[in-house]
């Protein structure tokens, strides 16, 4: 029986390029290290539908971050393609990539989350500092800054707003930092980030060798319950697939929901891994489990017969029906999300009020 080919894209034309290539080149050795799998890696910008589908591949695992490659751009491509692919589908992949869009559905959801507004260049925020200015639809902290100061804010939106076509506000939330990450629906264990600096930004991400990870922090029973139901909640509700990591801080009033990432980074630095490891879930294991669920879910007898040939190369178990099943709940809560405010994805200067506990 033939192995199974894997497309692992990598690269994209956003700013997370650099490390979209190194998480791709890892989960390429990850799945070659599984064994069962032929791999292609393939470095893209933005392809047409008729350049990736020139691509070899039976299955496409893409590893990119960003508004492109993880905010529905390229899922919308690799929809026409037609293979099975690893990730959420398009609707959920742009819902997760703006941050107001998926902080607006945590809010309908009774999810704590902090206030926050739409910034318009030459219109006046009416959120007093300490605040954070970001963009809505970037990763990784790029373009983060902490305002503590009025001077402060007044720097950053003068610094970012010519770089970044969207940006928000949000009330900064003192605290501990704590993420989730998601594989499959199952939650992952927990990880407070404790940063050298002053926040984890980018450097701290995947620079530097100071940032401290702590797996299964110590968390009242009733913050862990709060995170986890809220990190079920905001996956389900956007229809999110496969895999996510879900962003928190915790203060005295509890857990504050940040962001989600659909395509979490997947680096030696990485959070999803770390978690994945500490479960138990080796990152050839986690990497080979993604690529044949992802099979499972296409019909047809050639791709299943496929999948198997690949589950008994590696022992990874395929459980179409689990898989299928997945997939379909997946779709459903997608289609039945609620409908946010167009004021979100126009980039209005409407408010965001979300300082109501749950």
């Amino acid at each position: 029986m033939s192995d199974v080919h894997v497309l692992v894209l990598m690269g994209g034309p956003d700013a997370e390029r650099e490390i979209s290539l190194r998480s791709g080149a890892m989960v390429a050795a990850a799945l070659r290290e599984a064994g069962g799998f032929v791999v292609h890696e393939q470095i893209i910008d933005r392809p047409t539908v008729e350049e990736l589908r020139a691509c070899p591949g039976e299955v496409i695992f893409p590893v990119l971050h960003g508004p492109f490659g993880e905010g529905g751009g390229l899922q919308e491509l690799m929809e026409m393609d037609g293979r099975p692919y690893v990730g959420s589908r398009p609707r959920a992949a742009r819902l997760a990539m703006d941050k107001l869009t998926s902080k607006l559905f945590a809010r309908t959801a009774g999810i704590r989350t902090p206030p926050a507004r739409v910034l318009v260049a030459g219109e006046p925020c009416d959120l007093e500092p300490p605040l954070v200015v970001k963009p809505i639809d970037d990763g990784s902290s790029i373009g983060v800054r902490r305002c503590a100061t009025a001077a402060e804010f007044a720097a950053a939106r003068s610094e970012l707003e010519p770089k970044h076509a969207r940006l928000m506000a949000e009330k900064m939330i003192v605290g501990r930092e704590i993420t989730v990450g998601i594989l499959e629906r199952e939650l992952l264990p927990t990880i407070e980030i404790i940063s050298a600096g002053d926040f984890y930004d980018f450097d701290a991400k995947y620079e530097r060798a100071d940032t401290k990870y702590i797996l299964d922090p110590e968390l009242s029973p009733e913050v862990a319950a709060e995170i986890a139901t809220a990190s079920r909640a905001i996956y389900e509700r956007l229809g999110c697939r496969d895999l996510a990591r879900i962003d928190f801080m915790v203060d005295a009033d509890g857990a504050w929901f940040l962001e989600i990432n659909s395509m979490p980074g997947m680096t030696d630095h990485s959070l999803v891994p770390k978690a994945a490891a500490h479960a138990g879930i080796s990152f050839s294991q986690m990497c080979a489990r993604l690529a044949l669920r992802s099979i499972a879910r296409m019909k047809g007898s050639n791709r299943n017969h496929r999948a198997k040939a690949a589950h008994e190369a590696t022992g990874v178990s395929t459980d179409t029906g689990a898989a299928a099943e997945c997939a379909e709940g997946s779709v459903a809560v997608a289609d039945e999300s609620p409908e946010v405010n167009s004021d979100a994805a126009s980039g209005s200067s409407a408010a965001f009020d979300s300082d109501t506990n749950p």
